[in-house]
């Protein structure tokens, strides 16, 4: 921490932080370096049936909170945010790893997304809609859907911080949110933000926690009426079933395992830059990360040796030092995971291209880095392309037929994201069209935009995020039906 105090970290419940006793705690380490960065406690049943009581008790005067007054708050909220955004970077990038430019971009966009969802807040319209008979009107009007849960993962935490918290306080939803106990302390300055921007107390509660204790208990509660989480698969498998007790909403963005496409006619040397960034972006801690890509065999080999050149030349290194692009991963389970992938890539006979190792250098020693790694000739049967790897891992396989790889894109669980690369607009437009995924990427290697929907299709998950989609997850609609006319 080069003599940085260490960030002891508490609960924010009732419009104050709480350091109550009893609880247990989690050390936070720099990935980069594995000194020590901070701590934070971890809630329990009992500190969320604490929330869950301080959210309910505001929740009516809350929902009824004129909303330019809503509004107000989450727009001095995002300005609060621009004005700490290096601080919170420096903060993110020593517990979670990333580049400080990276986490800089992450944090102004989440900043944009209160803004967003301030805007969205005054737009809440009703309608009249048609009548079956004479003197009849039938309005309709939407409303908060009341006592709200969030969860949010570790790779991108101050970002889908915003994407939960924005949406849900445009509403008039008070949300309790169990942040990831891996990177809650850039968070605890973000929930500051909105503290000094006047969010009432009980509106937000954070509350750092384990999945199977504070996420079970969330995701089972009988007062919270809805719960958004970005998790893995089996996550919300079981945020559904716990889910199910009162029927609460779920929105789930869930895993990816995204294709990326490159069809004869495209530039392969432009395709392979764009699949190297998606890749190894944040290590491949993405949900929309580039897990497997599946080239024509007419251009196999140039785009092989374009990422090759592009994987080689990439350096590693503490995100705090300028120039780096890429930084550590996460955790020792992040490596395990990315080499037994490798591993049974090669096994089935893939070919390592590039990468597959921890760097030996004195440099990387204490911190948890790994190679980018590039598999060519990957079965499509071999994990990294059947598996989220969630690390810096890319499998290639060679296509032979439009058909084929259309089996090949479409024939996994997942149904997050895409990307296809070619020149020929008109055909990728149709290939785009048969692709079975919320949001498909035609030239460009990034599907997510603030004003349109982000989500999955299949197992990849259940509703949507941004856009004014992300606001109707958490309205109610109401039909009144009324006699104006006498019989």
């Amino acid at each position: 921490m080069n003599g940085a105090a260490l960030i002891d970290r508490g609960f924010f419940i009732d419009g104050k932080w709480q350091q109550p006793k009893g609880v247990e705690r989690f050390d936070i380490a720099d990935p980069a370096t594995g000194e020590p960065v901070g701590s934070t406690l971890l809630a329990d049943e009992r500190i969320v049936d604490q929330a869950v009581r301080s959210a309910t008790s505001v929740a009516t005067q809350f929902a009824g909170m004129p909303a330019a007054e809503r509004a107000a708050i989450l727009m001095r909220a995002a300005d609060h945010i621009d004005q700490r955004a290096e601080k919170m970077a420096l903060l993110l990038t020593r517990e979670q790893g990333k580049p400080i430019p990276d986490n800089m971009k992450e944090i102004l966009f989440g900043a944009e997304v209160l803004r967003y969802y301030a805007g969205e807040a005054t737009r809440i319209f009703g309608s009249l809609r048609p009548a079956s008979s004479p003197g009849i009107k039938n309005v309709v009007s939407y409303h908060p859907v009341g006592v709200t849960a969030a969860i949010v993962p570790w790779n991108y935490p101050v970002d889908l911080y915003c994407w939960k918290i924005g949406p849900a306080l445009a509403a008039g939803c008070p949300i309790i949110v169990k942040t990831p106990h891996e990177t809650p302390l850039a968070i605890a300055m973000l929930v500051d933000c909105l503290a000094d921007a006047g969010l009432p107390g009980g509106v937000l509660s954070d509350l750092p926690g384990l999945g199977p204790v504070a996420g079970k208990a969330l995701s089972s509660h009988p007062d919270i009426r809805m719960i958004s989480a970005t998790a893995s698969i089996a996550a919300g498998q079981d945020i559904m079933r716990n889910a199910a007790g009162n029927l609460k909403r779920v929105n789930l963005e869930l895993g990816g395992h995204a294709p990326f496409i490159v069809m004869a006619d495209a530039d392969p040397v432009e395709a392979a830059k764009a699949a190297h960034r998606r890749a190894f972006s944040n290590m491949g801690q993405i949900c929309i990360t580039v897990n497997r890509v599946l080239v024509d065999r007419q251009i196999h080999s140039q785009f092989v040796d374009a990422l090759k050149a592009l994987t080689d030349e990439t350096q590693l290194g503490h995100g705090i030092e300028p120039g780096v692009a890429y930084g550590p991963v996460l955790n020792q389970s992040v490596i395990d995971r990315v080499e037994a992938h490798k591993q049974d890539a090669l096994a089935r006979g893939a070919t390592l291209v590039s990468g597959g190792e921890q760097p030996k250098q004195v440099e990387y020693s204490g911190g948890t880095f790994y190679r980018p790694t590039v598999i060519d000739n990957a079965p499509l049967d071999c994990r990294p392309m059947t598996e989220e790897t969630y690390g810096p891992l890319a499998a290639i396989a060679a296509f032979d037929s439009e058909a084929e790889m259309m089996a090949a894109a479409n024939g996994l669980e997942y149904g997050l994201a895409a990307y296809l690369y070619g020149a020929d607009l008109e055909r990728l437009w149709a290939i785009a069209d048969r692709l079975e995924f919320g949001a498909v990427g035609i030239n460009v290697n990034d599907t997510s935009e603030l004003q349109a929907p982000f989500g999955g299709w299949k197992m990849s998950g259940i509703g949507r995020e941004l856009g004014p989609e992300g606001l109707d997850a958490f309205l109610e609609p109401k039909h009144l039906k009324i006699r104006v006319r006498p019989v």
